[in-house]
């Protein structure tokens, strides 16, 4: 998986930062995004991030997009 690469949530994932649904759980399960970034290194090193790549998606009625940090496994190229 690439930046830029559309994809969509494949596994039961829990979210409660979601900007509608703040402090609530909220079923992501289907939702699709492009991917901004994916966390390889930092300030020059390599390293290991549990969650290493970051997912942008559009939610209707936001300010901004929702961005959430995910794990290869947990997504679907679209």
């Amino acid at each position: 998986m690439q930046v830029g690469d559309r994809v969509r949530i494949k596994d039961s994932v829990i979210f409660y930062h979601h900007p509608l649904h703040r402090g609530v759980a909220f079923e992501a399960k289907g939702m699709e995004g492009e991917i901004t970034a994916v966390l390889q290194e930092w300030r020059g090193r390599p390293i290991s991030a549990n969650f290493p790549i970051v997912v942008s998606f559009e939610v209707e009625g936001a300010k901004r997009p929702f961005k959430a940090h995910m794990r290869d496994y947990e997504l679907e190229a679209v």
